[in-house]
């Protein structure tokens, strides 16, 4: 089990066994698959689906079997067996089939004796017609699937980003690590370089002081970066999990990926203001879970318009008396048993305000689509003017880093033939030091922003 998230990474990236690196889509493939959030998703359009199959379930045939009898001081009033099938369908019409055999000595004279069959209807004629409780479920739950899809993806969007931000954070960390580390050892090499000078009688003590100050910076700096990248890396591990939702810390030999300059990462996004925007109305899982709720809300409103109509009910059963087939050619002519309901409301109160009800929440969740529209589309002009801006600050940092950089190479030209001073030296270096952080804060900001812009749209997962 220790070593699972391991293989993951190497079936994952072929170049694992050589490199110990995590590539970012290995990383998210990583916590796609076992992350305790992403599967909870999945979990909630597993219910979804019961949910469609509880609602089916209003359909099924019902087989329903009533047994009765009385007998008192010796007498056989009634005994009463009658199987039926009752078969429901989609437009509120019921189709049902049954037996009937009634045998005794007190029964009601409208009751006939003996085993009578029967197959009839009923249809709701007003009320319930267009319209019931059953098809709105059904409706309703299928609504609601595809919503807990759309849910799926807000919750995979969310998650991803926050991922992606700490494996940012986690590669800034690794890479100015590594730049304080390239400082330290030339501290190193400068505090022997002026200790042999001082023996020779080419340096004055005091530069070794000075050398051997700004070795005890770069060793603080050092650690100070050190501990960055061991608690970027517990950040980072918080998004690994393993089967059977166990938590994994990452191994301290996993390095992340040099991809700085690998904008190919984008290849799959879109990075075109006027493109995303288009995308947003038919993509956003946001707006199209409002969208499915108002579907829902729609089917509701229908179902509570029912309640304004009267309720008409028309049942029509054709009777055969034991093994008798014989059918008079006439629906209402012999061997039938027929039935009409009629029920309405005097002042439909009930009726009128579970229908207005029903349309203002319609109008309230239109009103929070055009909100969510809004927010979504600040939000993501937002990030792309931030994207475009961070792309014209790293060029200038990048060339501001080159420059810095020249410039201590040649203070320690200078310094070599006596012209220069280690003050000097270190003054430059701290500087191209910052410099180097600040581009590489720059860097990771705008991968950051990248993934934020395709989260803000939507278009992350």
């Amino acid at each position: 089990m220790k070593n699972k998230i391991l293989w993951f990474l190497f079936v994952s990236n072929m170049a694992w066994a050589q490199t110990k690196t995590l590539h970012p889509e290995s990383y998210l493939k990583i916590v796609e698959a076992y992350h305790p959030v992403a599967r909870q998703a999945q979990i909630g359009i597993k219910k979804s689906d019961a949910q469609i199959l509880q609602a089916r379930g209003a359909f099924d045939p019902v087989l329903r079997h009533y047994i009765a009898s009385k007998t008192l001081d010796g007498t056989s009033y009634y005994q009463y067996n009658a199987p039926e099938l009752s078969i429901p369908t989609w437009y509120g019409i019921e189709v049902n089939s049954g037996i009937e055999n009634l045998q005794g000595n007190r029964l009601d004279p409208s009751q006939t004796t003996g085993q009578t069959s029967y197959i009839g209807i009923q249809i709701p004629l007003a009320k319930n017609l267009l319209m019931d409780k059953r098809r709105a479920a059904l409706q309703q739950a299928k609504l609601m699937n595809q919503m807990a899809f759309a849910e799926q993806r807000v919750v995979l969007n969310q998650l991803f980003l926050d991922a992606m931000e700490a494996y940012w954070h986690w590669l800034k960390c690794f890479q100015v690590l590594k730049i304080t580390g390239q400082n330290l050892e030339a501290a190193k090499r400068r505090v022997e370089f002026v200790k042999r000078s001082l023996e020779l009688g080419d340096r004055p003590a005091v530069d070794t002081l000075e050398a051997s100050t700004q070795l005890m910076y770069m060793e603080n700096q050092n650690l100070a970066k050190t501990l960055d990248y061991e608690n970027a890396t517990l950040q980072l591990s918080a998004y690994l999990w393993q089967e059977n939702n166990v938590p994994s810390n990452l191994p301290k030999e996993v390095i992340p990926a040099e991809i700085w300059g690998d904008y190919s990462l984008f290849s799959n996004f879109d990075l075109s203001l006027n493109s995303i925007l288009e995308k947003v109305d038919a993509f956003h899982p946001e707006l199209q879970a409002y969208q499915f709720k108002i579907a829902g809300l729609n089917v509701e409103k229908k179902l509570k318009f029912q309640s304004l109509l009267p309720k008409i009910d028309l049942e029509y059963n054709h009777l055969m008396k034991e093994k008798s087939s014989s059918y008079s050619g006439a629906l209402l002519a012999n061997n039938y048993r027929f039935g009409i309901k009629f029920e309405l409301p005097l002042r439909l109160s009930s009726g009128r305000g579970e229908y207005q009800s029903a349309k203002l929440k319609i109008e309230e969740e239109t009103i929070l689509l055009s909100q969510k529209k809004q927010q979504i589309q600040i939000k993501i002009n937002s990030y792309f003017n931030q994207f475009q801006n961070l792309k014209k600050q790293i060029q200038t940092q990048e060339k501001a880093v080159t420059s810095y950089v020249a410039l201590t190479k040649a203070e320690e030209s200078k310094f070599s033939q006596g012209e220069s001073s280690l003050f000097l030296i270190n003054s430059r270096e701290i500087k191209a030091l910052e410099a180097a952080e600040k581009l590489l804060d720059l860097k990771a900001y705008l991968f950051k922003t990248v993934y934020a812009l395709q989260a803000s749209a939507g278009l992350l997962i």
